[in-house]
């Protein structure tokens, strides 16, 4: 029996919809599933489960104040704290937690091949509770011997994607969305419905992964899927140095304009992510983001 958290989510619902083929699931949020309960305030009452796959959490939001800081804490940290005294208090354990976390973890807005052994130095508040999060499960699972998944997760794709692909898509679908600096940067990306085959898979065997597509693709060639897909002409390009130009009057002008130095070096920088070790241990072989769709009317 799996328990998935976070059922309804953009990543919950694939999983959902993949594992019902074969597996019998129980699914858990905070509406429309089979145990309703919100895991920021309650512990909630479980059966006995065979797997656990820990999908809620908070992301896809920057904080503005420090009551949207704690919210980060209170989903992702105390969340999973109720979720796992709840699994303490069922008749029996399970044998396998999977947790979805985040190469957020890292605390890095620029890297080449990052590997699960980068210390984890995130100072904000969704990568800080992650990492709060992640050692909560692995005390837990060590301490009642139970066999733990740590999944880091870079940006998520797939048909209609939350967070900055989606920003994107409404951008190029507007028509105000531009490459910078020809769109260079690559970043790593993973398919969420690589993601849902492979849990089932990585769930025997235990340990820390990152996931990515292998490919990493640039802003650039996502752009053009996307346009593509809209029917869209191809984004324009602004030069490097006319967007130095506009960060430094965001720098001036502060959170209202659309960008400053800071947004600027990491809109500009590659940050990828090293997945060698799911390759070699579970035999992780996902398809490049740029080879499938992400909006509905591909």
């Amino acid at each position: 029996m799996y328990l998935i958290t976070g059922a309804n989510g953009f990543l919950g619902k694939e999983l959902v919809s993949y594992l019902k083929k074969s597996e019998n699931l129980i699914t858990l949020s905070r509406a429309n599933s089979d145990i309703m309960v919100d895991l920021s305030l309650h512990i909630p009452q479980l059966p006995s489960l065979d797997v656990v796959v820990h999908c809620a959490g908070k992301a896809h939001s920057i904080p503005k104040t420090t009551k949207q800081k704690q919210e980060f804490y209170d989903v992702n940290v105390n969340g999973t704290k109720h979720l796992l005294m709840g699994l303490s208090q069922a008749a029996s354990l399970p044998k396998y937690f999977i947790f979805i976390s985040s190469v957020a973890v890292y605390g890095l807005q620029s890297g080449i091949m990052v590997n699960e052994n980068k210390p984890l130095a995130a100072i904000d508040s969704y990568g800080d509770s992650k990492i709060k999060a992640e050692a909560l499960v692995i005390e837990w699972c060590k301490k009642n011997d139970v066999v733990c998944t740590i999944l880091r997760l870079p940006l998520l794709a797939g048909v209609n994607p939350p967070g900055n692909l989606n920003a994107m898509i409404e951008g190029i679908k507007a028509g105000y969305y531009f490459n910078i600096a020809g769109g260079k940067a690559k970043k790593s990306v993973a398919l969420i419905s690589d993601v849902a085959k492979a849990i089932p898979i990585v769930a025997n065997i235990g340990g820390i992964y990152n996931l990515t597509d292998r490919y990493h693709p640039s802003f650039y060639e996502l752009s053009i899927l996307i346009s593509k897909g809209l029917g869209k002409n191809k984004p324009l390009n602004v030069p490097y140095w006319l967007a130095c130009l506009f960060a430094k009057v965001g720098d001036v002008l502060g959170s209202k304009f659309p960008i400053n130095s800071d947004k600027l070096k990491k809109i500009t920088s590659d940050l990828t992510f090293d997945d060698s070790k799911a390759v070699k241990l579970f035999g992780w072989n996902p398809t490049p983001v740029i080879l499938k769709p992400l909006i509905d009317n591909f």
